[in-house]
């Protein structure tokens, strides 16, 4: 049974008042303020709202799926009259002028939205460390980073902080910080949750997705926040399935699991990779049968993101130049505005990939970087769908560490970078990607397991999620 389910269960029955509760949760975010998971609360704004929820509970009027739950949003998505930062300087005194099409879903189903969560300045870094708040802290190592770029969500869930909480992935932003933190966390299939409302890093890249306590948690915001918007154009019209209905559900046949040998190589921390082959193991006695993929594009899987995801950077972030909102240099002309602002209101981080994008979006380089890394991305999807024809899922590490030192990797981008390698592609191709704990190091931090699948395929995907939560919880 999903917590979340079970406690909007409770609720409904009027085992507690929603007034209480968060105020016992807002109590446990301030204990909590090391781990700097939030930005910012509403503590009146959530107040009102869990004042009409009771009321309309009194009264006997019908509430939505998340009523008595409390939610966290990451600060790059619009919520109506509140800051929105992105964790940015640039984006100083900014506030939202309408909700972010997930936050309408949320708040239609009674989800109590108590605030928004750290993050890398505009999603773009993999530990929480790009951030005009200080880093978000791991809340099972006070010196180790909570992963990024939705860091502040991973903590706030692993802390039990809040219920659920949404983040962004472009590269692995959800899986990484999830994985770190011992968290569940979901990156649905690009075009299945609407992006309105989403300050944007990389828009052929970036997709919003759920952190729960477990896979039944996620199934359950997914089924909230996916589906058509008319207002994102690249909303799929495609049905959304009752995605916790069918985790309880027998599944037709028991899953064909790819191995993708290219994510069992050097640089995978031994202790990772000793944890996936006992669950692998565990998983042979349950029925499931796994293959061998290969999938030898995946080296050039890093290098393909990071030019697609830069040259859409520098497109998407022209749009901070100080004259239409946000941070405004002081200066004598024109020009040299907009050169403080930026200068001034970015992070090195961000300049340096704005700078990256504009260099291979520009006239002599276009073809050679870009244009290229667009047929490389073409390439991979292809050789996906051919190993999505042989097997019905790929397994695979989440990261090849666990939870890193804090600025362990600052100096040092390329390693950073590599955080993601087992986690861009499914970006990539546009499929869908969860992250699942599968135990925990001899120090004692989480280790994730990816599951990796077909465009689409989120109730398959979720269910073989399932069936590796429960191999675990039986042993």
């Amino acid at each position: 049974m999903s917590e979340a389910i079970s406690l909007h269960r409770q609720y409904l029955a009027g085992d507690f008042s929603l007034v209480d509760r968060l105020s016992q949760h807002l109590t446990a975010v301030q204990a909590h303020s090391h781990l700097n998971a939030f930005v910012r609360l509403f503590p009146e704004t959530s107040r009102e709202q869990a004042e009409q929820i009771d009321r309309r509970r009194a009264d006997g009027q019908p509430l939505g799926l998340l009523a008595g739950l409390i939610v966290a949003i990451k600060d790059n998505l619009n919520y109506k009259g509140q800051p929105l930062t992105c964790a940015s300087k640039i984006l100083e005194g900014y506030r939202a002028p309408y909700h972010a099409a997930v936050v309408e879903r949320l708040l239609a189903e009674d989800a109590l939205i108590i605030g928004q969560t750290n993050m890398d300045e505009f999603a773009m870094g993999s530990s929480t460390e790009n951030t005009i708040y200080g880093p978000a802290i791991n809340p099972h190592d006070a010196q180790r980073v909570a992963g990024g770029s939705s860091g502040g969500s991973a903590a706030a869930v692993a802390a039990g902080l809040v219920d659920l909480a949404l983040g962004s992935d472009t590269g692995g932003s959800i899986r990484q910080p999830a994985a770190f933190c011992g968290a569940v966390g979901l990156k649905p299939s690009y075009g299945r949750v609407s992006r309105y409302g989403l300050a944007a890093y990389a828009s052929s890249l970036d997709q919003i997705g759920p952190i729960g306590k477990s896979v039944a948690d996620v199934a359950l915001a997914l089924k909230v926040i996916a589906g058509a918007d008319r207002r994102d154009a690249t909303a799929t019209a495609q049905p959304v399935d009752d995605y916790p209905a069918k985790l309880s559900e027998q599944p037709g046949k028991t899953p064909t699991i790819g191995l993708p040998r290219q994510f069992f190589q050097d640089g995978l921390d031994p202790q990772i990779n000793a944890a996936i082959e006992q669950l692998c193991d565990r998983l042979k006695q349950q029925g499931v049968s796994f293959r061998e993929i290969d999938l030898p594009l995946s080296d050039y899987a890093i290098a393909c993101y990071y030019l697609i995801a830069v040259a859409e950077a520098s497109s998407n972030l022209a749009r901070y130049d100080g004259v239409r909102y946000g941070y405004r240099a002081e200066a004598g002309d024109l020009e040299n505005m907009y050169i403080r602002t930026r200068s001034e209101g970015f992070g090195d981080e961000v300049k340096q990939r704005i700078i990256l994008g504009t260099y291979v979006l520009s006239s002599g380089y276009y073809d050679a970087y870009y244009r290229k890394a667009q047929q490389v991305r073409r390439l991979i999807k292809e050789e996906y769908q051919q190993a999505f024809a042989e097997v019905d899922l790929l397994l695979t590490p989440t990261t090849p560490t666990a939870a890193f030192r804090l600025q362990e990797k600052l100096d040092d981008p390329l390693q950073m970078y590599l955080s993601d390698i087992y986690t861009v592609t499914a970006n990539l191709i546009g499929g869908c990607a969860i992250s699942v704990p599968c135990g925990t190091t001899k120090e004692g931090l989480p280790i994730g397991v990816q599951l990796i699948g077909p465009p689409f395929r989120e109730s398959d995907l979720l269910q073989g999620a399932a069936l590796i939560e429960r191999t675990l919880h039986a042993f």
